[in-house]
């Protein structure tokens, strides 16, 4: 496709031409493709062929997207998947799929196609059918579903919010160091998909759960996370468990939304490739 960038189809490239299995990485709200960088080492130490493409106008770096936070303005669920099923298209074999947050919700929507060999949704943002609504996951997004013009803004987190819903089990230090590094502003819109999802058949906030086609699927939920609390998570996993093809779901102790970036990300890929070497 002509709107990758020269990264993303060299990524691509060298997938095909290896004989490894792909992996492609879905990033959410708040974070770029690069956050994902320490997870695709350790994948290709492993021996598969990592692929982290972005969101439509995602900008390369944080700093940059730090001084022009409008590109991410208006982006929706569907456009953000159609990207990435766009990349997905170009590959030789069918992917492995890792996602987190509203990432983790587009790598669900992306297995409902059956494109992908199997999936991993870590704290999944729920999608059309998903009903609990715990306080702490309406307190996260309150920053932006507190004001309908957000629907169409790029928004940022301050510190304090974003200490709420991704790093209140970490230390001070950590949790600043993880804001000061990754946070960038992001598309209102997604979460307005979400909220609403259950209202709006035409959401794209929307899962296909019953393909047969869809592959094994893993949800990861983060024990303490205020954002994607257990009950979303669970709420998923019995979605999704009604599919003939593997389902599984797991709790990892102590740990918030910030799971793939904090300290503790290695036990989640850990889980995660474990998962993929059962399933493979």
């Amino acid at each position: 496709m002509t709107d990758l960038t020269e990264r993303e189809r060299g990524e691509i490239e060298r997938a095909n031409e290896s004989d490894r299995q792909p992996v492609v990485f879905v990033h959410g709200l708040w974070l770029l493709s690069s956050s994902w960088d320490p997870w695709r080492k350790m994948f290709e130490q492993r021996g598969y062929s990592a692929i982290a493409p972005a969101w439509p106008d995602e900008p390369p770096t944080v700093a940059e997207a730090r001084r022009n936070p409008g590109v991410f303005a208006g982006k929706s669920v569907q456009q953000a998947t159609d990207r990435y099923l766009a990349a997905i298209s170009m590959l030789d074999r069918r992917p492995l799929v890792v996602g987190h947050s509203f990432g983790g919700l587009i790598a669900q929507k992306i297995a409902g196609t059956g494109v992908s060999a199997a999936t991993a949704a870590i704290v999944p943002a729920p999608f059309r059918g998903v009903l609990p609504l715990p306080r702490t996951a309406l307190k996260s997004a309150y920053p932006v579903l507190g004001n309908p013009a957000n629907r169409r803004r790029a928004v940022a987190l301050t510190f304090e919010q974003f200490n709420y819903g991704w790093t209140s089990q970490l230390p001070p230090d950590e949790a600043r160091r993880l804001y000061d590094t990754f946070h960038v502003a992001t598309s209102g819109l997604p979460l307005f998909e979400a909220a609403t999802a259950n209202l709006n058949p035409f959401t794209g906030a929307k899962v296909e759960t019953t393909n047969p086609q869809r592959g094994p699927l893993l949800i990861v939920a983060g024990e303490k996370d205020h954002t994607v609390p257990w009950a979303i998570s669970k709420a998923s996993y019995k979605r999704q468990s009604r599919n003939p093809a593997p389902t599984e779901i797991t709790e990892l102790e102590n740990r918030g939304h910030s799971l793939i970036i904090d300290h503790g990300w290695p036990e989640v890929a850990e889980t995660v490739l474990a998962f993929f070497a059962r399933q493979l």
